[in-house]
């Protein structure tokens, strides 16, 4: 099992894991599945637990934790989760800022590079990548790059 990985700007939510934390929601693109809140909702602590803590970073382990997700979303809801495409080569895994972070970095007077984005984790990437969404609550994209030492904590 993985050990778990959270952020501080999910620290007002993680004890109880009341909402997705970004380990999983990486693992769950990595996988393919749109698990949606009220799924997560319907899980136990320690499902989601073992959704925190399973692998899905080799092929047998992403086919096992999209086919865990499944189980348990059907077993609670009688439906499977919808399925999403898997990209190839996720914008995460790129040397090169993506547009969106710049943009979302650039709405708080804020410049990032490609350096900047290459010393990231992927999963550091993932969460900047999730939190500049356009229609996306953005309120944690600046703790994050604080977080990730991109900009200095006031």
């Amino acid at each position: 099992m993985d050990e778990p990985q959270f952020f501080q700007f999910e620290t007002d939510f993680v004890a109880e894991l009341r909402c997705i934390p970004m380990q999983v929601r990486f693992k769950l693109d990595t996988c393919g599945v749109k698990l949606k809140l009220s799924h997560w909702n319907h899980f136990s602590q320690p499902e989601r637990q073992a959704l925190v803590c399973l692998p899905c970073d080799t092929a047998p382990a992403i086919e096992a934790y999209r086919s865990h997700v499944q189980a348990q979303v059907s077993h609670h809801t009688g439906q499977p989760a919808a399925l999403l495409p898997i990209d190839p080569e996720p914008p995460w895994h790129s040397t090169h800022l993506p547009a969106q972070v710049q943009t979302q970095a650039q709405t708080l007077q804020i410049a990032l590079d490609d350096q900047q984005w290459q010393q990231l984790s992927p999963l550091q990437r993932f969460a900047l990548l999730k939190l500049s969404q356009k229609g996306h609550e953005n309120h944690n994209f600046l703790p994050a790059l604080q977080e990730f030492a991109l900009v200095a904590s006031p």
